[in-house]
């Protein structure tokens, strides 16, 4: 019931806001990969749950929106990452969410299809692979930022990729893989810790919200 009930509330709301976006008008200067949480992130998040409970004619239905409305915005944000001038600051985090994407898209189709190597598992694998090339090429990128709220958006990205590469590792069984696990695991941990932390002193401090500039 928890499963349906969210699944449904998802879909509202990805339904509402493509409305919104329809209707109302996007600049194309403001699209940012962040737009890509409430359809596709949501609807392969949410297909993965119900596979997880055994409703799977709901889990494909759902796997079905994450996948073309990735396909439909994908186009939409790559053409502006490529072709316009680069994000503000305080959403070049959001740039984390590619890797995001089809670290999820993976995870909802072995959820689906079983953990096998496959054609579809093997092509989702592979894209996921150059995202994360892409995240080491945009690590100089990162590293000038300063610390906002949008870093949390890094542990939803890679938090999802870890738990990918460990799906594989699981199906896969490379010599040394509880190593690579744990290496695995204890990098993301520490990494999470530190936005954590991070985060605390900024609240303690009173700077975690930067002030708005006078009109």
């Amino acid at each position: 019931m928890l499963v349906v009930v969210s699944l449904a509330v998802t879909t509202a709301i990805g339904g509402w806001l493509t409305g919104q976006w329809m209707t109302r008008g996007i600049q194309q200067d403001s699209v940012h990969p962040g737009y890509f949480l409430p359809t596709v992130a949501g609807g392969l998040i949410g297909a993965n749950a119900a596979a997880q409970v055994h409703l799977h004619a709901l889990a494909e239905a759902s796997f079905g929106i994450g996948v073309i409305c990735w396909i439909l915005l994908g186009s939409t944000i790559f053409n502006r990452l490529f072709t316009r001038p680069a994000l503000p600051p305080a959403l070049l985090p959001t740039m984390a969410i590619d890797l995001g994407v089809p670290a999820v898209a993976g995870l909802a189709y072995f959820a689906l299809a079983g953990w096998t190597v496959s054609f579809v598992a093997c092509a989702l694998g592979r894209y996921a692979v150059l995202m994360a090339a892409v995240q080491v090429r945009l690590i100089p990128v990162y590293r000038r930022l300063p610390f906002t709220p949008g870093f949390w958006t890094f542990s939803f990205a890679y938090a999802a990729a870890a738990t990918y590469g460990l799906e594989w590792l699981a199906i896969k069984k490379p010599p040394a893989a509880t190593g690579y696990a744990i290496a695995v695991i204890a990098l993301l941990t520490a990494f999470v810790s530190w936005i954590a932390f991070r985060t605390v002193v900024l609240t303690v401090r009173g700077q975690l919200i930067p002030a708005c500039p006078s009109p």
